[in-house]
Formats: C-alpha cells, structure tokens, sequence
C-alpha cells in the first residue's frame, strides 16, 4: 500500500482534493467566546467571521493533542500503509508539527513529519506534492523529500484590514501592528521561514488587492505556477485578486484553487482577509 498522507484543517483543500488523493485531515481546536469545535466538523469560517464582528470576543486556537495524532498515524500503518507522511502548518505559527513530532517518535521511523512553513494553500500545495508522489509510488523518504521541495517553490502573501488580530493572538509583535495601524495603513504580509511578517503598507483595500498581484507575480518568476486564492467573508476581493492574476500570468497558470479560509486563520487574522499562494511548478524532467 502506498505512504500515507496526513495534514491537518488549516490547509483549506477542496473536498474533492482530499477525497481524490485519500488524504487524512486532523482537525485543530477553535474556540469563540468560550464555545469549542473542531475546525471544519464543528465550526466554520461563517460563525468566526459573525462572531470576530462582534464588539467583545475571545478567539483562541490549540492544536490536535500528540495522541490524536498517534491514533490517526496507528490506524494508516495498520491498515497497511507503508509508512505515513505528514504535513502540517508552520511550526511559528502552531504547536501542531511538535505534537505529530511526538506522536510520531513512537513508530519506529515509520512517521516523517514536515513542516510546510505556511498554512492555506501554503502548506496544501506541499500536501498535494506528497500524495502525489505516494501515488507513483515514492518510498517514505521520497514522499517525504516531494514535500520538501514543494514547501521551498511556495510563497504566501496576504492583505488583512487590520493587524489588531494578528497581535491578539501573538502572531505579530505590537510594535508591527502599531505600524499597520498608523494614519489607517492596510497591511500586507508575508511568511519568510513560517513566520508572519509585514511586507508592505498601503493606503486601501484596492492597493492591497493590486499589490499582492504585483508580489506573485514577482514569487512566480518566469515559471509555470499553481495559484491559491484564499479570503474571509471577502468573496469580490478573492474575484479581483484571481482575475488580476489571470490576466498578469496567463497561460502559465496551471492549476487554481479558491476557498474561504477556515476559522482557525479567521481567529487570527479577522474578516477582509485576501491571501495569494505561488507554488511554482518544478521544470520538466525534474526528479
């Protein structure tokens, strides 16, 4: 049986993608206003945003416990898989890569965990990369290696309305969200080695949108690219971001994938969110 792929809810992949290359998705935790779900079985992007609206709210996220990881992990090996790669959102980000680390010390060197550095469609493109090589057959180093490279081809940009989010959760320091919030400036961020980053300041959404086209299509360079195209209750903001790059990239776009970001970067990075992820294809006749 080939390698099995595990990630965790923060990579947004279509439900169609996850049941096509048979992966496992382990949830993280999100709680609003002391009420707790499961990211995507039992809280979704629309109560995040409704209740981030809100005058008075508390959102915190926590990540699979070690043994949900291990039990997830068990169950793929026993049901004959050669061994389980897993990928999951950036460690500066998330306790969830240490706790697949631990769950994942037990096996034997059965487990290979990844972190993908990004989360979206950053850590999904990684994901796809893996099952794909599981399914031409790659051993456990060789899923693990196709991982690898896809995270180090991908780059993540985003536009949130306000840093305040972000600082809440610890994400930024307050000395970048004071910056954001000067003279009203929307920010633009990054993830340079999985941290959350400010990249660029502008004056309006609409520079916002432009400027993050202008960055992928500087992250895409002169190669063939697969898009994600991520926001949170901000679905005319994903339309401009997608039909800019259209027309900016053109027939060097491969694949797209569009989706409304879940309630764990809702709780962090708030409504009005707009997110670009460039993974660059490898060249033809690459291992």
């Amino acid at each position: 049986m080939p390698v099995a792929v595990v990630t965790d809810s923060t990579a947004y992949l279509p439900p169609e993608l996850v049941r096509a290359h048979r992966l496992t998705v382990v949830p993280l935790t999100v709680v609003l206003n002391g009420a707790e779900g499961l990211e995507g079985v039992e809280i979704f992007p629309a109560e995040a945003t409704q209740a981030l609206r809100g005058r008075r709210v508390s959102a915190s996220t926590s990540r699979p416990a070690p043994e949900q990881f291990a039990r997830t992990y068990r169950r793929l090996l026993d049901s004959g898989a050669d061994g389980v790669v897993s990928v999951h959102l950036s460690a500066e980000l998330s306790g969830t890569v240490d706790a697949a680390r631990l769950a994942a010390d037990g096996l034997d060197d059965r487990v290979a965990v990844v972190d993908s550095r990004a989360t979206g469609m950053g850590l999904g493109f990684p994901v796809l990369a893996a099952a794909e090589a599981a399914e031409r057959g790659a051993d456990l180093d060789g899923v693990r290696r196709a991982a690898v490279e896809a995270v180090d081809r991908t780059a993540i940009f985003f536009y949130v309305d306000t840093l305040e989010f972000l600082r809440r959760g610890g994400r930024i320091n307050a000395a970048e969200a004071l910056l954001g919030t000067a003279l009203s400036v929307k920010p633009i961020m990054h993830m340079p080695d999985g941290a959350i980053v400010l990249r660029d300041k502008v004056r309006t959404a609409s520079r916002g949108i432009a400027r993050l086209v202008d960055l992928a299509v500087e992250a895409a360079g002169d190669a063939e690219v697969d898009l994600g195209v991520h926001h949170l209750a901000a679905p005319e903001r994903a339309r401009a971001l997608l039909d800019a790059l259209a027309e900016r990239l053109g027939d060097r776009i491969r694949e797209t994938y569009v989706s409304e970001a879940g309630a764990v970067v809702a709780a962090h990075a708030g409504p009005g969110l707009a997110c670009v992820v460039v993974h660059r294809r490898a060249p033809l006749g690459a291992a």
